[in-house]
């Protein structure tokens, strides 16, 4: 791959599809080739990025097989199915979270990718943020001893100005549900952190969205560690107005840490037995979708690591057995909603 740029093309155009042609237009090791989506051009507002546009994935690749590498930025349902048809091309693939809606979809996209000899990159950035990079640190050099309880909790506001009438947001088919359009970053760092869980237990509950979505806003999960310990999840779409929090406290046997804030971007506590917290980089701010936000600004450090993987500098930050567990575990969650 040498000195030559990294030719990406984007497979759906909004907020998030725009972010990645952004990032991929920003870095000098890299070139946005072609955009995709099946909303018209001119709805869009891509003028910015003046590519050859389509209608339709098979049509792009079939014109541009310069392309090298396949962003999918498209409603959550798509994924897998979009997924596989850039691997049959012959495309990495970087994929939006959830890289499924099941465990049966991922595993796949996971054995096409095995087959054609590709990477699928799983976009999770928020392994990015300091506080995240710092506790990863924190957990590979056992500092907390054993791990006794672990408390998730993630209160965001998501209301009629996210859930617009016709479109895919709140549909069991394509967005799946909260924990995986909104809290799915959340349960990847947990993975990350402390490794699978079992003995899962939950209750589900809809507050504020009978009329706009069609599952749960609400819920409280509790489970075991396969590694040792418990820990609990708690998440809702229903706090008035705006976001309350993201946070992650971990209580082991020889300390505690809190990390808080709207988006799990700030360490409140860390006591932990002979050891000073380091300074950490500040962290980048939130996405804005206008009336809400979501999760860090991080989708740069994504492209990155896609481009040293690529030429052999770096492995995938996120790979797709990674990006497999993360819908297993949200699969085996919601498994308990009908019971």
């Amino acid at each position: 791959m040498g000195e030559s740029k990294v030719k990406f093309a984007v497979i759906g155009c909004g907020h998030i599809g725009k972010r990645h042609a952004e990032m991929i237009s920003r870095n000098e090791e890299s070139e946005l080739v072609a955009l995709c989506d099946i909303k018209p051009e001119s709805e869009l507002g891509l003028e910015h990025f003046s590519k050859p546009f389509y209608n339709n994935m098979d049509e792009l690749l079939s014109a541009h097989p310069e392309v090298e590498v396949v962003n999918i930025c498209t409603p959550n349902g798509l994924h897998s199915d979009q997924a596989l048809i850039a691997l049959d091309a012959g495309k990495h693939v970087v994929c939006e979270k959830p890289m499924g809606l099941s465990k049966e979809k991922c595993e796949s996209v996971i054995y096409k990718a095995l087959q054609m000899s590709k990477h699928v990159f799983c976009v999770m950035q928020n392994r990015y943020s300091p506080p995240s990079e710092w506790l990863k640190s924190v957990m590979d050099e056992k500092r907390l001893g054993d791990i006794f309880m672990v408390q998730i909790n993630c209160y965001w506001n998501r209301d009629d100005r996210y859930y617009k009438a016709g479109g895919w947001k709140g549909t069991n088919n394509l967005d799946g549900g909260t924990l995986f359009t909104q809290f799915s970053h959340f349960i990847d760092i947990m993975y990350w952190l402390f490794g699978d869980i079992t003995d899962i237990q939950a209750k589900f509950d809809d507050f504020t969205h009978q009329n706009s979505t069609e599952f749960e806003d609400s819920g409280m999960v509790n489970f075991k560690f396969v590694n040792g310990g418990m820990g609990c999840i708690n998440y809702s779409t229903s706090v008035w107005n705006s976001n309350l929090e993201s946070s992650l406290t971990v209580i082991g046997s020889k300390g505690s840490i809190k990390v808080g804030g709207q988006y799990m971007n700030e360490v409140e506590v860390c006591n932990v037995e002979g050891y000073e917290m380091p300074k950490l980089k500040p962290s980048n701010p939130a996405n804005d979708y206008g009336p809400y936000k979501g999760s860090a600004a991080n989708h740069h450090y994504v492209i990155e690591n896609v481009i040293d993987t690529l030429k052999g500098r770096n492995t995938a930050t996120t790979n797709a057995l990674e990006g497999l567990k993360v819908v297993d575990i949200i699969e085996r969650i919601y498994s308990l909603r009908n019971q």
